[in-house]
């Protein structure tokens, strides 16, 4: 018989090898954890290290066998045989394992031998495969899980990795119609099927089981829940409420400060700059090479004249022949490989990661920007390539001073992140902003402003990039935006590529953060190929609002000044992600959870509480349908015509117009 142990927010059993702590984290929640080594390790990765549950909120008892605890509104228990299942304050069954054996006391037997819980050891390694099984429910669906390169907003069906790779990020967080939100509490690599008939978590290599899951009425009840455990972003800054400018790139101060100098000369909003990538010496170095960059003192001067923030890239390669690579080798701030040679990317030049697992790298790394960067006056930094983006993505190569990446390889965007908060932070700055490629559980806390990384430019990635933003949202990281226009690819005079370009344009001023960006084509060669030794980037075709044509340039400005005007309206989105977690964009089933209609509806989605956003996304798309939820009035934020909820429409959609609906008489400033 197992033995259970009744502690005040605890419930733990142990049975032959298995170990296994049902614990009160946070309101309504609980965390499960399972390992069969002699004790859990102590981490708690994505969530926060105190849990916030009020004791005498807590019920814990043992009945014989069985074991029952309750926090809230959520209930586990845990049967004879050792099996999970989760039940709201109703009752109603929220979730239970999958377990496929001949037991004595379930309602049938099956001769399949198939645990719910499966910690397969490693021979010879202090290590386990994992697999955790749950039963599939008739007509359940998911939503969230992070950012992957799908149509699909509903993942029911899906087989994902959970993995970070450049346009992919793993955020385990899964929010279900059936009134519960899972996240799966495990950095390892690994892979989830949603099927039709079981649900799998499942990794190679790992120490214990982790998930923890919450229950709540409502999508925003979950969501606060969830973002109270693992972090909420800090207030946006002003700079990034407007628009960002951005190409790949400008290659020297020069370039910048004349595409500056154009848009205050045309009276267009401009809020942030980037300097991007290869404004340094090396990889590694993080400095300006002062032959294209001379006087940083004198552009942020003008740059702050005009109101313009200037963003700096930084890359976590360090070259061979960088200044610092010695002595992060040495000190062992360089992640590790297993086997093979020690190069994790060989793209102009043989590179090694740092490895933000070590606290003294980030504390290493941090100097090197504060000296080189922050104390010439530069506060917001562009965190590239925070996958890793490893040459090859061969995952059991390689070693964090964690341990295996394997085992903990999706932590490294998260920690990548917390390294410049935290410097920032220290050096005084308030609310820290940093732009990062890739996410993982509990990025958010750090500041992460995640984008999709480098996409292709065309109608169908427009799409994929739709279903990835709400569904970044709905795993809890509310700062999010795109490559406008796409990353590879397209031609500023190719008229096919105009009309995707003012397509999208007018999705991201819709977006948390409003950028455009892009490799446009032809490639711009350097001046010389090689300097002291080092080969030389040029940079993509011009990427202004003003290269796209006579005819793009008025629809452009027209959402510029816009986006302007929803200043005010966004700060107050952004106030709420920061004070309960909720999205700036999310599914519509967020504020009509009531309305079956909205769970089904994926191509549309609110902007804050009093707006609807329908972008068109298909090619020579000139009307589109639009679905109006439930229990609300609508206005065309264009024609002010009024409709009912609870129907289709058709609408027009000219080149120059995205649907926007306001709900129930709001007043927004969309036509100035």
């Amino acid at each position: 018989m197992a033995e259970f142990t009744v502690e005040p927010t605890q419930l733990i059993r142990k049975h032959d090898w298995e170990t296994l702590v049902v614990e009160a984290w946070g309101k309504h929640s609980l965390r499960v954890r399972a390992t069969r080594r002699p004790e859990l390790t102590g981490h708690d990765w994505a969530l926060l290290t105190k849990p916030q549950a009020a004791p005498d909120e807590v019920i814990v008892r043992v009945e014989g066998a069985t074991g029952t605890i309750r926090n809230g509104s959520i209930e586990c228990r845990i049967n004879a045989e050792g099996w999970l299942t989760f039940y709201d304050d109703n009752g109603q069954l929220l979730l239970e394992e999958y377990w496929r054996n001949r037991n004595r006391l379930d309602r049938f037997t099956s001769p399949l031998n198939l645990s719910a819980r499966e910690l397969r050891p490693t021979p010879g390694v202090d290590a386990f495969s994992l697999c955790a099984r749950f039963e599939a429910q008739a007509g359940e669906k998911l939503f969230g899980l992070g950012q992957y390169q799908d149509p699909f907003l509903d993942k029911k069906g899906t087989v994902l990795e959970l993995a970070h790779r450049n346009t992919q990020s793993s955020v385990p967080f899964a929010l279900s119609n059936r009134r519960y939100g899972l996240l799966w509490n495990n950095p390892a690599i690994g892979r989830v099927h949603f099927a039709k008939n079981i649900t799998e978590w499942s990794a190679p290599s790992t120490l214990e089981l982790d998930y923890w899951i919450t229950a709540g009425d409502t999508p925003s009840a979950i969501l606060e829940q969830y973002t109270a455990v693992t972090g909420r972003v800090p207030l946006m800054p002003e700079h990034g409420l407007g628009f960002t400018q951005c190409k790949m790139r400008y290659r020297t101060q020069d370039e910048l400060m004349a595409m500056v100098r154009e848009h205050k000369r045309r009276g267009l909003p401009l809020d942030m700059v980037v300097a991007d990538f290869f404004h340094w010496t090396i990889q590694g170095d993080y400095k300006f090479d002062t032959t294209d960059w001379p006087d940083i003192e004198g552009m942020l001067a003008e740059l702050r004249s005009l109101g313009v923030e200037l963003m700096v890239s930084i890359w976590p390669t360090i070259d061979s022949r960088s200044e610092n690579r010695s002595e992060m080798e040495e000190k062992g701030y360089l992640i590790g490989v297993d086997r093979g040679l020690r190069i994790n990317m060989n793209w102009m030049g043989e590179t090694v990661f740092f490895d933000p697992t070590n606290p003294r790298a980030r504390d290493f790394l941090w100097q090197k920007a504060k000296t080189n960067y922050f104390d010439q006056g530069i506060r917001t930094f562009w965190l590239d390539e925070a996958e890793p983006e490893f040459g090859i993505y061969d995952f059991d190569i390689y070693r964090y001073h964690m341990g295996p990446v394997l085992q903990v390889g999706n932590i490294y965007p998260v920690l990548y992140a917390k390294t410049f908060y935290d410097g920032l932070r220290a050096a005084g700055v308030e609310h820290p902003m940093s732009l990062v490629r890739t996410a993982w559980a509990g990025s958010q806390r750090y500041g992460a402003l995640v984008w999709s990384g480098d996409i292709h430019s065309s109608f169908r990635a427009l799409r994929e990039q739709l279903a990835a933003g709400l569904s970044m949202a709905i795993a809890g990281i509310p700062w999010w935006t795109t490559d406008i226009g796409g990353f590879i690819g397209g031609v500023p005079s190719d008229a096919q590529f105009r009309e995707l370009l003012v397509r999208w344009f007018e999705w991201g001023c819709f977006c948390p953060v409003f950028r455009l960006h892009g490799d446009r084509v032809p490639y711009q060669p350097p001046p010389a190929p090689m300097r002291d030794g080092i080969q030389q980037f040029g940079s993509g075709a011009p990427n202004e609002v003003w290269s796209f044509g006579e005819a793009a340039y008025p629809i452009l400005k027209k959402y510029l000044l816009l986006r302007e005007r929803l200043r005010p309206y966004l700060r107050q989105l952004m106030k709420a992600a920061h004070e309960t977690g909720a999205p700036v964009m999310r599914p519509l089933f967020f504020d009509f959870p009531r309305d079956p209609q909205a769970w089904e509806t994926e191509t549309e989605y609110m902007f804050g509480p009093d707006l609807l956003v329908a972008p068109v996304m298909h090619e020579a798309e000139r009307t589109r349908k639009v679905y109006l939820p439930l229990a609300s009035t609508w206005s065309c934020a264009w024609s002010g015509r009024v409709f009912d909820g609870g129907q289709s429409i058709e609408v027009d959609a000219a080149l120059d117009t995205i649907p926007l609906f306001l709900r129930d008489a709001a007043k927004l400033p969309i036509l100035g």
